[in-house]
Order: structure tokens, then sequence, then C-alpha cells
């Protein structure tokens, strides 16, 4: 099955507007909300391209990666949150959702700059939540826009043959 641009586009904006609609109208709970509506629209657009499986090694390798850092990191002062608690180090949240809209962002909607933006402003808005509820601070903030993209981009799987045709071959 093919969708078309126009489609994707279009359900990426009604997903993202559905989620406005049907959350709480607070920051915090509107931040949770739209850390899970990015990476599952991502999913979608992933299974009409035919790429469920390489999003979902991407997707728990960066989760694995959130996780495991804050396990490691305990009581270290870096891992700590505004609120008091651990395990801040780096924001899941904002992990989560930039990982979604690198996603949509490069292999859904690359044709579409204003639509882009949107996707963007959303996974920072979700980064910008977390620090409103003084659940994280800006440098666990930060981190977790870095790992969520890196997370998408960095483990995508690539065929040797692909690797040797970007490396040496015609553009």
């Amino acid at each position: 099955m093919r969708v078309s641009q126009k489609w994707k586009v279009g359900l990426i904006l009604a997903g993202l507007a559905l989620t406005f609609i049907l959350s709480p109208k607070q920051i915090e709970r509107l931040g949770d909300r739209y850390q899970v509506a990015l990476p599952v629209l991502a999913l979608g657009c992933s299974v009409v391209n035919g790429e469920t499986a390489d999003y979902l090694v991407r997707y728990v390798a960066q989760w694995s990666i959130v996780q495991g850092s804050k396990s490691a990191l305990g009581t270290l002062p870096i891992n700590r949150r505004p609120n008091g608690n651990y395990r801040g180090m780096p924001s899941g949240h904002t992990a989560t959702a930039v990982f979604g809209a690198s996603n949509l962002v490069h292999r859904c909607i690359s044709g579409n700059p204003a639509v882009k933006a949107v996707v963007w402003a959303t996974a920072a808005f979700v980064g910008g939540s977390r620090i409103y509820a003084d659940a994280h601070d800006i440098w666990q903030v930060l981190i977790g826009a870095l790992v969520g993209f890196l997370g998408d981009r960095a483990f995508r799987r690539v065929s040797p043959r692909q690797w040797w045709r970007r490396r040496f071959g015609k553009k």
C-alpha cells in the first residue's frame, strides 16, 4: 500500500490535533501525551513505509540507553531532578518525543517545512514541559533530546551496499 505525502501530512497533523483536543490543558499533562503521540505517529509512518522492525529496534536501543543511564548514574548530582528525586539524566520524555519527531521529519514529511516545524516544536514543547514541571533541568532535557535524535539517526539499518554507494557511488 502506497500512502501519498499529502495523506501522511494530514494524518500527522490530525494526530497532533486530536492529542491536543483529548488531553488535559495542563502543560505537564499535555507534554506527557505528546511524548507518546510523536513516537506512535512515527511508528505508523514506519509501518506504512515497511520499516517497522527497523523502527522498533532503534526505539528499544534509545530507550535502553536512557534507562541504563538513569540506573548507572545512581545518586550522582547529575542524575538528581529539580524536585529532589533521582533518575533524571537524561529526560526520557524528551528523548522519546525527539526520537519520534526525528523519524517523522526524516522519513514521513521530508518535503513539508511547515509541518516539520510543527513536529519539532511539539517535541520542544515536551522538553519544556519537563522543565516547567520541575521533573528535569535544562541539561537533562538537552541530553535527552540528543539521545533521542541520535537514537533515531545513528541506529539506522544501512546495508553494506547502501553504505558503499553513499560514500563512493553516484550521488
